[in-house]
Parts: structure tokens; sequence; C-alpha cells
């Protein structure tokens, strides 16, 4: 097992590295650069020539690269192109504010997505299995920015008008007390990631609920209550422990689309705004640790599937 989580640690490793590449080549290909972008298009080219000196813009594509991966290894993510600000505390109050929306998402859609499929399973073949089970269907079809859209059309507009559509926070209030702007981001991303949640807890808890352990408690006459909470849900909710692991992961890359959607100030708009000003070091600073959340989940879902997996776990 530690031989298999091992070569997990490395690959995720080896995706970093592939990944912090990749965004710098984009970068590259982006057309105009930083110095066009602050001094905008009336700039001469003897100023664009000194801003890109001076932002180190003129140097060779390996030579910044290396510079920006040394600096990333010493603790360092360097200076904003566009405002001169350390990028950590450019960065911080962005991350913070998408921790707290994926806090509520995964907090909220996590029982909410086993609660329904262990019902759906229950009610095998009933109304409510039969509704559960088209709509999941229904909304894991849906592009979470048409859900986002249809919540705003829903609750933002003359239909009820219940929630601001645009996220925009109070800097002098904390994030806690103004729980009306989050409703409905933290609403779509619910609805993004509990289809899949709850589709899989129903399929599981159905194998587990025809087992042959299960039988034999029922048939020992184990009141029903007992059975499941002992008997049927620890067995179900290994497999569905890797699956909602998964989509935490995706909640990192997915709140991007969310955020800007809603104008929500987290990274995903910081990553929108670092594009526009072309912005190297806030970029690859929010595309790193995106990547890395997501390398993080994903290899938390690896050792929950090891660990439910007998075979997996005692393989040497």
């Amino acid at each position: 097992m530690l031989r298999l989580v091992a070569r997990r640690l490395i690959v995720g490793v080896i995706v970093l590295f592939v990944v912090s590449l990749l965004v710098f080549a984009a970068s590259l290909l982006l057309p105009g650069d930083a110095a066009q972008a602050i001094l905008g298009r009336t700039a001469t080219p003897e100023r664009l020539a000194a801003l890109r000196e001076q932002l180190h813009l003129d140097q060779p594509a390996y030579q910044r690269y290396l510079t920006w991966l040394g600096d990333l290894f010493s603790g360092s993510l360097g200076k904003s192109l566009a405002n001169g600000q350390p990028v950590g505390e450019l960065i911080a109050e962005r991350t913070a504010n998408s921790v707290v929306l994926l806090f509520w998402s995964a907090l909220i859609a996590t029982p909410l997505s086993i609660a329904a499929g262990t019902w759906s399973a229950l009610r095998r073949g009933r109304a409510v299995d039969n509704v559960l089970s088209t709509g999941s269907l229904v909304m894991a079809s849906l592009p979470e920015f048409v859900v986002g859209i249809l919540l705003i059309v829903l609750f933002s507009t003359t239909v009820l008008n219940w929630f601001p559509a645009v996220a925009l926070l109070d800097d002098g209030r904390s994030i806690f007390s103004q729980g009306s702007v989050l409703v409905l981001p933290v609403a779509t991303l619910v609805l993004a990631v509990s289809p899949y949640i709850t589709r899989m807890m129903r399929a599981t808890m159905l194998e587990v609920l025809d087992s042959e352990f299960v039988q034999q408690a029922r048939l020992k006459g184990v009141p029903e209550r007992t059975v499941l909470l002992r008997h049927a849900l620890p067995n179900a909710i290994g497999p569905v422990a890797q699956v909602i692991a998964l989509q935490l992961a995706w909640l990192a890359g997915g709140v991007v689309v969310v955020e800007y959607l809603f104008r929500f100030p987290g990274i995903g708009q910081g990553l929108v705004d670092s594009v526009t000003n072309r912005d190297l070091p806030v970029l690859q600073a929010l595309v790193m640790l995106i990547a890395f959340v997501y390398v993080l989940f994903n290899l938390i879902a690896d050792i929950v599937g090891i660990l439910s997996n007998p075979k997996l776990r005692t393989a040497k």
C-alpha cells in the first residue's frame, strides 16, 4: 500500500511540473504582454521597451521560467506585473473567499447526496426513486454555467428576486456575515456535484442491499434500521468516498466558471483578471494552486480507493 501511495505522490509531482510548463508556454502564446496591458495601445515603443526591461520581460523565456521555478522552490511567488504587489498577498484574500465557497458547497453537497442516494435505493422502483434518478441524470447533463444562469433567472429577477445576481462582497465586513451573496454560487456548485455522488451512492447501496450478509441479517430478524446503519451504509460508503474526493477535486477547477459567472472575488475571478492583464506571476500562482488542490484530492481519492479494496490494501 505504501508503495502505491508513493507512486501516486511521484505522479502528482510530475503532473505539477508538467502543469507549470504548460501554463508558462500558454502564457507566451497570449497576444501582447504585461507592458502592453499596463501602458495601453497608445504607448510608444520606447516606453514599452523600458517597461519590459524593468519587468524582465526582455529576458529569454527559459530564463524567466527557471527564475520563477527557483523562486517557487524558495517559497516566493514573486510580484505582480500589474501593480508590483507580492503575489502571495494578492491572492491570499481571493483564496480565502474561494475556500469558504468550496467549504460550504462540500458541506452541503456531501450529506445531501448520500442521503438522496440512500433514500432512492431504499425506495427502488417507486415514484421517489424515479424522480431522483431522472432529476440527477438531468442535472448531471447540464454544465454548471447553465445551472447558474437558471438560478439567476429564477431567484434574482422578477420571478422571485430573493438573492443578488452578482456576488459583490463588502471588504469591511466578514464574508460569513454576507451569506446572501454566497447562496447562488454555493447552490450552483452543489447542484453541479451532487448528481454524480447521488447516482453512485444509489448504485452502491443497491448492490450492498442485495448482498448475502445483508440478507442474512434480515433473516435473523435484525431491525431494518440496524441493517441499514450497521451493515449496509458502512460498506457502501467506501466506493462513494472515492467519488466524493474526485468531485471535490473537480470543484477546485469548476469554481472558476462559477466565480466568473457571479463575479465572485475568488481565485477563479483572479485567474480571469490575470489573463486579461497578462500578469504571468499571478496566473502561474493561481493555476499551480488549483492544480495542487486537484492533485491532492485525487491522491486522497486513490488512498480511499486503496483502503476500501482489500486486494490493493494488502498488495506488496
